[in-house]
């Protein structure tokens, strides 16, 4: 499935004002959904259960490997300017637009796991060192993580070519906003903005790339000291009703035994 997916390769392809781009991941998504017991049945639902705590495994090698590349980066993220570095809080902003959302909808605890970020690879490694992936949390994280293979790409490069086109930010600002910690999203985003700006087109990859470094480096940071900490204090906040009908079965439950 692996050799199919990367003979495959990328493909590009305009989308309206932006460019899209669909990566080796996405083919091996799609041909694993339809090897499973709903389509082709070439994998029972037995052998996905007792394949699952190897995911733990492998995001545990992917969070060495993260750790060997934040500490290198240290000195960069000391350098880097203001803009850079602060820019990073603005992925914080998917807790307030997501939260509500996932609230109403009746989401439990995998509100924790699902908004806390756009859930890519260093998001998806903080979340199931803390909580495991079996969890309700490790749940919200890996189907927010497996829409963002789906859909972000496609997504961003659309969101860039229609922000680049009304003038409203620089070309500069938009290529760090590309930087969210994919390199699917960044190449997709930054592609797009390099075709409808092709005389800053270097200047653009290279905010990009040093935006999805820093995004990449210091996202395990701000996933593990800020995120996670203000969605588990909105959670408790607004989610108390939950939490009270929590305690009121228990306490049926024991008063009948």
């Amino acid at each position: 499935m692996v050799i199919i997916a990367e003979l495959i390769g990328q493909k590009k392809f305009q989308v309206g004002p932006g460019q899209a781009i669909l990566l080796p991941m996405l083919y091996a998504l799609v041909m694993g959904l339809f090897m499973g017991p709903k389509y082709l049945k070439l994998v029972t639902m037995e052998e996905m259960k007792l394949a699952t705590p190897f995911i733990s495994i492998s995001v545990m090698l992917l969070m060495a490997k993260y750790g060997t590349t934040i500490g290198p980066s240290v000195p960069l993220l000391l350098k880097s300017g203001a803009a850079l570095i602060l820019q990073e809080l603005g992925n914080l902003g998917t807790i307030f637009f997501a939260f509500p959302v996932a609230l109403m909808l009746g989401f439990k605890r995998e509100i924790i796991g699902a908004v806390h970020s756009i859930a890519r690879e260093s998001s998806l490694a903080v979340v199931a060192d803390i909580y495991g992936l079996e969890g309700p949390e490790g749940r919200g994280v890996m189907g927010v993580y497996i829409c963002g293979t789906l859909f972000g790409a496609i997504f961003f490069g659309i969101m860039a070519g229609i922000f680049g086109s009304l003038n409203i930010f620089h070309p500069y600002a938009l290529a760090m906003a590309c930087g969210v910690g994919s390199a699917s999203m960044m190449a997709a985003s930054s592609g797009s903005l390099s075709a409808m700006f092709p005389e800053m087109a270097n200047e653009i990859q290279a905010f990009a790339s040093a935006s999805n470094l820093l995004t990449g480096a210091d996202g395990v940071y701000a996933s593990l000291f800020l995120a996670l900490p203000i969605t588990e204090w909105l959670y408790r906040k607004f989610a108390r009703e939950d939490k009270s009908q929590t305690q009121t079965k228990l306490a049926a439950t024991k008063e009948v035994r």
